[in-house]
C-alpha cells in the first residue's frame, strides 16, 4: 500500500542503536557530532529574537508566492553586504533549503531524470531526491593538498537525462569552496548542455581564511539556483526560514521564475511572523557568526596541536564550514572504530562512510562542540587509536 519511493531501509544502524542505548542509560557523552547551534552554548539576543516575532502586521494575511517583499529585501540586503547584486524579484522564500530543493527538482526534473551530486557529501540528499522521484548520480571530489572537482568524471556522468549539477559551497563535510576556475568550468558545461547549477550555500559565511568566497547568487554564466537560509547563517534552525534565488541568462530566468511562482503559490508555506522577523534575524547573524568562527578556529587549532603529538592520525584541509575530516589508520572499519570510541570512551563521532568517504580510514568530527569538551573528546579519540 506504500509508494516504492518510500521503500527505505529504516532499520537503525549499529552506531545509531548503540548511541540511543548510551543516552537511554544516562551515560556521560563527549559529543563530537553536534550540529545544532542552539545546543552549543552560543549567546543569542533572546529579547530581540522574541520581539521580532511579535509584529502586529502578522495579524493580517498578505499572500505572495515569492514571500513578503520586506523579507526578500532583507535577503537582497544580505547579499548587498557581500557586494553581490541580487534582485528582490529573483528571490523565493521557503521554509527550509530542503523545500527549496523540492522546488528546484520539480521545476527541472520529470520522474527518473538525473541530477549530479558531489561525493563526499551530506546523506540527506538521497532522501530529498527519492521523495521527488529524481535519480542522483555521483561525481567525485578529489583530494590532493585540498579538494577539487573531478571534471573528467563529472562530464562522463552526464547523460541525456541529466538536468543539473549540485555544488555545495563549501561542501559538507569536506569544507572546500568551489574555486573561481571551477565555477567557470561549470558554467561552460551547464550552459552548453542546457543544465542548471544548483548551489547549496548554507555554510557560505563560515570561511576560515581571510578571503571571502563569492556566492553563486550573482552567477550569470549558466542557469543557476542558489539556496541558503537562517538555519546556519543566523544559527536559527527552529525559525524555518530559507530562500531560493534564480539566476543566469535573462530569457531562462524569466521562464523559470514563472514556473517557480506557480509552485510557490501552490504551497504558500512560509508563515507571516517569521517572514516579518527575517530582517531582524539577519541582523543577529553578525554576533552569532563571530562566535562560531572563533570557536571553529580554536577547535581546529586544538585538533592540530593534539595531532602534532602523534604520528598515526592527521586531518584533511578545511576551508570553511564547521566540520573536520580526520584520517585514521585503515586497519578496521570506521564503524567499528566509532563503536569502540562510544563504548569505551563515551565519545560520539561519525564514520566517514556516512558521507561517502571510504569505509576505512576516516572519521568526521564537529568543530562546533564546546572547547573543553572538544579537547577531551579528541584526546580520548587519539588515545583509543594509539
Amino acid at each position: 500500500m506504500f509508494a516504492k519511493r518510500t521503500n527505505w531501509n529504516l532499520t537503525p544502524n549499529r552506531l545509531s542503536a548503540a548511541l540511543a542505548a548510551h543516552r537511554e542509560a544516562g551515560k556521560p557523552l563527549l559529543d563530537l557530532t553536534v550540529s545544532n547551534p542552539t545546543e552549543c552554548g552560543f549567546e543569542y539576543d533572546g529579547s530581540a529574537i522574541l520581539s521580532a516575532l511579535s509584529n502586529a502586521a502578522a495579524l493580517s494575511y498578505e499572500p505572495n508566492p515569492r514571500g513578503l517583499e520586506s523579507a526578500r529585501r532583507a535577503v537582497a540586503g544580505y547579499y548587498a553586504d557581500r557586494k553581490e547584486n541580487v534582485s528582490v524579484e529573483d528571490i523565493f522564500l521557503t521554509t527550509s533549503t530542503s523545500e527549496a530543493y523540492s522546488y528546484v527538482f520539480r521545476t527541472l526534473c520529470d520522474p527518473g531524470d538525473e541530477v549530479l551530486i558531489p561525493s563526499p557529501s551530506y546523506p540527506l540528499f538521497d532522501f530529498l531526491a527519492d521523495i521527488q522521484d529524481v535519480r542522483l548520480v555521483r561525481y567525485p571530489l578529489l583530494y590532493d593538498h585540498g579538494w577539487q572537482i573531478d571534471f573528467h568524471a563529472l562530464e562522463q556522468a552526464i547523460t541525456p537525462r541529466t538536468r543539473g549539477v549540485i555544488v555545495v559551497h563549501p561542501n559538507n563535510p569536506t569544507g572546500n569552496f568551489v574555486k573561481s576556475g571551477e565555477i567557470a568550468k561549470l558554467n561552460s558545461i551547464c550552459s552548453t548542455r542546457e543544465m542548471a547549477i544548483i548551489a547549496d550555500e548554507v555554510f557560505l559565511d563560515f570561511a576560515l581564511g581571510e578571503n571571502r568566497p563569492a556566492s553563486f547568487a550573482a552567477n550569470r554564466g549558466a542557469p543557476t539556483f542558489t539556496l541558503s537560509g537562517l538555519s546556519k547563517i543566523s544559527g536559527l534552525p527552529q525559525m524555518k526560514a530559507a530562500w531560493l534565488i534564480a539566476g543566469g541568462p535573462q530569457q531562462w530566468k524569466s521562464d523559470v521564475l514563472a514556473r517557480l511562482e506557480v509552485i510557490a503559490d501552490t504551497y504558500l508555506s512560509v508563515n507571516a511572523p517569521v517572514q516579518l522577523a527575517i530582517p531582524k534575524f539577519l541582523e543577529q547573524r553578525h554576533a552569532f557568526q563571530e562566535q562560531v568562527i572563533r570557536r571553529v578556529r580554536r577547535n581546529l587549532a586544538e585538533l592540530d596541536r593534539q595531532l602534532a603529538s602523534q604520528k598515526v592520525c592527521s586531518r584533511l584541509a578545511v576551508e570553511g564550514g564547521w566540520y573536520a575530516v580526520v584520517r585514521v589508520p585503515a586497519t578496521r572499519s570506521s564503524d567499528d572504530l566509532a563503536l569502540e570510541l562510544l563504548k569505551s570512551k563515551g565519545i560520539s563521532v561519525h564514520p566517514g562512510h556516512f558521507y561517502e568517504l571510504p569505509a576505512e580510514g576516516y572519521l568526521i568530527i564537529s568543530l562546533l562542540t564546546q572547547e573543553s569538551e572538544f579537547s577531551r573528546g579528541v584526546a580520548g579519540l587519539l588515545a583509543c587509536i594509539d
